[in-house]
């Protein structure tokens, strides 16, 4: 009995084994999809801390130059120019 219950365990782990894509015989199967999974999700989290600091610092770049010209230190026509390079539309 117990000779015959091995036999159909060993029988159905080889069954399994040929039909699973990925288990056995070298097959590509789904394994790389856990570890593209996981550096897609740092790389957009990388990505959109990067993206969080430029607009911070933009921003804290145009707050100077508002102060700037509010004490006018710069005048109308400069503070419309350095705040189109700031916001990336002045560059050639």
């Amino acid at each position: 009995m117990l000779s015959t219950a091995a036999a159909l365990a060993t029988a159905t782990t080889a069954q399994v084994a040929a039909h699973a894509p990925g288990w056995g015989h070298g097959g590509f199967g789904w394994w790389f999809i856990f570890p593209l999974f996981w550096i897609s999700l740092i790389a957009l989290f990388v990505v959109g801390r990067r993206l969080g600091h430029r607009t911070e610092h933009r921003q804290a770049a145009e707050a100077v130059l508002r102060e700037r010209y509010a004490r006018g230190e710069v005048d109308g026509t400069e503070f419309r120019q350095r705040l189109e390079v700031l916001r990336g539309s002045g560059r050639g």
